[in-house]
């Protein structure tokens, strides 16, 4: 019994996994075809970047803040006084090559993907994705190569400003707060932080975008069973997604180069 349940997961496991390769193929096929959505990738543009904004920042602030105390700490009790003022590469580090892209990534799946599922699913259980179809509009085309583009777009500029604010949060909770040594923060943090490093986390980013985008439209589009199909669908999206980033996450940090 157990074993057959071991089974239909794996097959389940696999079919779906196939489901989301042939829509992401289906994706990369139709983003080279005319005609382009332009309106639609525009408004999701706006969607998935400037609305994220404020829950990119103040994520990216707190995140900031804590990753600071905790290496000032840290430098305080094992290395001892005076040595936190080192802390600053260690912080700008952290930040953006894992801590920053993983937390908004993480709070994008949530407000992004959930909502795109909730738009699909909707259009999909109302019969709306069954009407383009009628109408000669490929489905795929008209609503995830836009929303795939946008995230993939968006994500790395969203990190790119999170590192800002992350970085100003650990800076003024070490420096402002704690009495660190600004001059010497900042030396060192110049000094030790690498253009790569930030623009590692940039890349890990722009896959978090797609894995974000063609989760949240394949649930969107396999929705059934009415209002609390949405609901189970975009609960599906939140969870699938997170879990895939941070599996992603793992392996990209293994595959790119510590430095180049």
């Amino acid at each position: 019994m157990f074993m057959h349940q071991v089974l239909a997961y794996g097959v389940d496991f696999f079919q779906q996994l196939g489901e989301v390769g042939e829509l992401f193929g289906k994706t990369v096929k139709n983003i080279f075809r005319k005609p382009w959505e332009k309106k639609i990738f525009i408004r999701q543009l706006e969607e998935i970047g400037v609305r994220s904004l404020p829950v990119v920042s103040l994520t990216a602030a707190f995140g900031g803040l804590v990753f600071g105390l905790q290496t000032y700490v840290g430098f305080h009790r094992y290395i001892g006084p005076g040595s936190e003022a080192y802390g600053g590469p260690i912080i700008s580090l952290g930040l953006s090559k894992e801590l920053i892209p993983i937390l908004v990534g993480l709070m994008v799946a949530g407000r992004v993907g959930s909502a795109i599922t909730a738009e699909i699913g909707t259009m999909k259980i109302t019969e709306q994705i069954d009407a383009l179809s009628s109408l000669g509009a490929e489905p795929t085309r008209y609503l995830v190569v836009p929303r795939t583009l946008a995230s993939f777009i968006m994500l790395p500029f969203l990190t790119l400003y999170g590192d800002l604010i992350g970085m100003a949060g650990g800076f003024a909770y070490n420096v402002y707060v704690m009495g660190v040594n600004k001059a010497i923060y900042l030396r060192n943090t110049v000094i030790y932080l690498e253009a790569w490093d930030v623009l590692s986390g940039v890349l890990k980013s722009s896959f978090f975008g797609i894995i974000i985008a063609v989760i949240g439209c394949w649930q969107g589009l396999r929705t059934e069973g009415g209002a609390a199909g949405v609901g189970r669908a975009t609960t599906l999206t939140v969870v699938i997604s997170s879990i895939t980033i941070l599996i992603f996450n793992f392996f990209l940090s293994k595959l790119l180069p510590s430095s180049i």
